[in-house]
């Protein structure tokens, strides 16, 4: 593994343990070049991902930007960390589970909306008013509507 300091190409593993929920190896490293320590994961891949966008391209995909998209959705609201990787191994393992190498971008979408409602309702709205393009504020109370979410009781 290269150092992510210093770019010496021959790192020495300190210490190694699953990550908490199992899911990943956690490496503690040491570069004998520079001394810097950092820290690596393994994850199983049991297949390459690609994501086919609306436009038609292909894109590979990318756990981190599945990360950033739930902690853009969740900022500031309730959720502990090891939830949110939680969250994201699930959808990881749905996706991955599905047999396809080629998966449309709704279908990883609707696996977020899917994630997010059962665990922070606002952070579910945040994530669909990106998702679904909200122009108006009609657009959230049809939403809410459909959804079935109750009327809003104005107590804090």
């Amino acid at each position: 593994m290269k150092c992510p300091f210093c770019g010496h190409q021959d790192t020495q593993v300190k210490d190694s343990r699953p990550s908490d929920d199992g899911s990943a190896i956690r490496r503690r490293r040491s570069c004998p070049a520079c001394n810097g320590r950092f820290t690596t994961f393994e994850r199983v891949q049991l297949r390459e991902l690609v994501i086919l966008k609306r436009n038609g391209r292909r894109t590979p995909f990318e756990r981190d930007k599945l990360e950033r998209s739930l902690g853009v959705a969740l900022r500031k609201r309730p959720v502990q960390p090891d939830q949110v990787e939680q969250l994201v191994n699930r959808i990881v393992r749905q996706l991955e589970s599905l047999g396809e190498t080629e998966i449309p971008s709704s279908t990883v979408g609707d696996f977020i909306m899917k994630a997010l409602k059962g665990v922070d309702e606002v952070a579910y709205v945040r994530y669909a008013s990106v998702y679904k393009d909200f122009r108006h504020t009609g657009d959230f109370a049809k939403f809410l509507g459909d959804e079935g979410f109750d009327e809003p009781t104005g107590k804090a």
